[in-house]
């Protein structure tokens, strides 16, 4: 019951005895061009249709992406953005 009013008072703005907040900011990624996506495929060795199976999305994504009519955002610019910097993360189980 300690633990619920204390959440609550946290929730409400009040300060609470023992409790430790960090706040970091965190940066939107980069946008990424046409040719950073085409470059991150190749890179990764795979067609069009497997990428979009890697990053869980449909492979007319991937070609609109990659012919510049639609930009990812979102979570998918996330996922790029990571993948961009540690490729094999796509392959995690």
């Amino acid at each position: 019951m300690k633990g619920a009013n204390q959440m609550a008072d946290h929730a409400a703005g009040k300060k609470v005895k023992g409790l430790r907040e960090v706040v970091k900011e965190v940066k939107t990624p980069r946008p990424l061009s046409k040719e950073d996506i085409v470059k991150l495929r190749k890179k990764l060795r795979v067609s069009q249709s497997a990428f979009a199976v890697l990053l869980n999305i449909s492979t007319k994504t991937v070609q609109k992406w990659e012919q510049g009519e639609n930009l990812p955002n979102g979570s998918s610019l996330k996922l790029l953005t990571i993948a961009r910097k540690n490729p094999k993360m796509l392959y995690v189980n």
